[in-house]
C-alpha cells in the first residue's frame, strides 16, 4: 500500500545522461530536483561515467544519485521527474536507447511497492555500480529493502566500467 501524503519521506533518485552534453544535463537536472514543490535537495553524488547496459552501440552515460524529502507522494513525484525528462527533450524509442536525461526512483522510505507504472524499490538497482557506488558515496550504510546492504551488494558489480569524475555537481 502506497502511503499517503505525511510528513518528508526520503528518496533517492538516480540520473542519467548520455546525449547532448551529459555532465550539463545531469547538473541542470539537479538543480531542477532542487526546486520539487513540497521537497528538498539534500545532496547529489560525484558525477560517474559508466559504459551503457543492455544496447552497447551507444555514448558512455554520466550518473549520478540525488537524496531528496519529498512530500509528495510517490506516484507525484515520479510524474514530477517525469515532466523534467520531458524538458530535458528525453525521449523514449526503445528500451536503452540513448537519451538525454533519465530519473529514476530507486528508494522511497523503505517503500517495497509495485504496479504497472512504479516499483520501488528500483527493481535493477542492486546490479548495477552506477546506481549502488554514486548511493554509496552520500549513504554508506544505505539498506534496499528485500536486497541488502549496498556496500555488500557492489561487490556483485566489479567488472562493471564505472569511473568517477574530478567535475562536481553545481
Amino acid at each position: 500500500m502506497l502511503p499517503t501524503k505525511k510528513s518528508y519521506c526520503q528518496a533517492f533518485i538516480a540520473l542519467g545522461s548520455n546525449l547532448e552534453n551529459p555532465v550539463s544535463q545531469i547538473q541542470h537536472a539537479v538543480s531542477e530536483l532542487s526546486r520539487l514543490p513540497d521537497s528538498r535537495l539534500i545532496c547529489c553524488s560525484s558525477l560517474y561515467c559508466s559504459a551503457p547496459v543492455g544496447r552497447l552501440d551507444q555514448p558512455d552515460f554520466i550518473n549520478a544519485v540525488a537524496h531528496i524529502e519529498t512530500n509528495l507522494a510517490p506516484h507525484d513525484l515520479l510524474k514530477a521527474l517525469l515532466d523534467i525528462e520531458h524538458h530535458h527533450g528525453r525521449v523514449r524509442e526503445s528500451l536503452n536507447a540513448p537519451r538525454t536525461l533519465d530519473l529514476d526512483i530507486l528508494l522511497y522510505d523503505d517503500l517495497t511497492y509495485q504496479d504497472d507504472i512504479l516499483t520501488i524499490p528500483h527493481p535493477r538497482m542492486y546490479q548495477r555500480a552506477f546506481v549502488l557506488r554514486p548511493l554509496m558515496e552520500i549513504v554508506p550504510t544505505c539498506f534496499i529493502p528485500g536486497r541488502g546492504l549496498v556496500s555488500e551488494l557492489i561487490v556483485s558489480c566489479t567488472g562493471q566500467k564505472l569511473e568517477r569524475l574530478a567535475v562536481q555537481n553545481e
